[in-house]
């Protein structure tokens, strides 16, 4: 693909500053959808963006904007994605993750266009699976175990539906758990490497509050999975779903292990019963092997040098700090 015209909604987000780097990369002309509240402070440098401020919940702004940028791909990025946040307050998940996506799809048929859109699902669509279940292949059950799961089924079937219904492009993508750099505190790893350099500078006790560590999940980092989404779009075929992942399963213990491993202090470890879910899937891994067999591609980056490059940020980004010489 070249001399093409892209629009990511959640440009500001983790993913999406990432996947904008990457279609610039390529050549790809990119613009983007900002909440009127949302900051571009990770994008801002980035050449020959163009943002559009808006609610997506704004049904006519959202059709104003779609028929003026009138895009050749669209990449749906924006949600609520906090699986934590979802459980506190479970309506503004639901409503926000379907409803946006109900007005960016309307706001297509209407401006009778017809672009290729990535709808981007989630591994917790699964939800409980048992372990002769795994790997999860796309036509595993879908057995959601929290509110979030149920917003990305719904997003899901929602663009299955405008393919069979409007004949949009829809092209559906499962990625599993994506880390890196420049993901919020609020997500596990994330979470880790923050509290070893807050600890390391001396902003906090040296102890790791910590959740469920027994928890198996598929890690890859952000950087493979935006090259994926890109692909989806690229060679995707429209109606179709693609599970997206590295294949393996990591314990929250083994991270933590490493990021012991890695800290100029020693720190103590507590566990956070505020971190703990009220229901948590013992393990999750990942089958791609139906987007490999289309596109090619599988995860390029090792986890140990994902977790590495998060350290690193969270240590960059901590003010204060004042370390000795690492250890070999």
């Amino acid at each position: 693909m070249s001399s093409l015209k892209a629009l990511i909604t959640g440009i500001n987000g983790f993913a999406g500053g990432y996947l904008a780097e990457h279609l610039l990369a390529q050549g790809v002309e990119v613009n983007g959808i900002v909440r009127p509240t949302g900051t571009r402070s990770h994008i801002q440098a980035l050449p020959h963006l163009t943002f559009y401020r808006l609610d997506l919940m704004d049904a006519p702004s959202v059709a104003s904007v779609i028929q003026e940028a009138q895009p050749d791909l669209i990449f749906h990025l924006a949600a609520l994605s906090s699986v934590s946040e979802a459980w506190e307050d479970p309506g503004t998940t639901l409503t926000n993750n379907i409803m946006i996506q109900v007005n960016l799809l309307q706001a297509v048929v209407a401006a009778h266009i017809n672009p290729k859109i990535l709808i981007v699902g989630s591994d917790e669509e699964y939800g409980m699976v048992h372990p002769e279940e795994m790997p999860i292949k796309e036509n595993q059950p879908f057995r959601p175990t929290n509110p979030y799961g149920v917003s990305k089924i719904s997003q899901d079937m929602l663009g299955y539906q405008y393919f069979c219904s409007h004949h949009l492009q829809c092209v559906r993508v499962r990625p599993f758990n994506h880390i890196g750099p420049r993901q919020r505190g609020t997500f596990v790893v994330a979470s880790l490497a923050q509290q070893v350099a807050e600890a390391e500078a001396g902003l906090r006790p040296p102890i790791l509050e910590v959740g469920n560590l027994e928890a198996g999940r598929d890690f890859s980092d952000v950087r493979d999975i935006v090259n994926a989404y890109y692909l989806a779009l690229e060679q995707g075929e429209p109606g179709e779903v693609y599970n997206l992942g590295s294949g393996r399963m990591t314990t929250v213990q083994s991270i933590l292990d490493f990021y012991l491993a890695q800290a100029h202090i020693p720190l103590a470890v507590r566990q956070d019963p505020q971190r703990l879910r009220p229901l948590d899937v013992p393990a999750r891994v990942c089958d791609y092997s139906k987007f490999k067999a289309l596109t090619g591609w599988k995860p390029a980056i090792s986890l140990g040098q994902t977790l590495k490059d998060v350290l690193d940020y969270w240590r960059d980004k901590t003010p204060n700090k004042s370390y000795p010489e690492e250890k070999e």
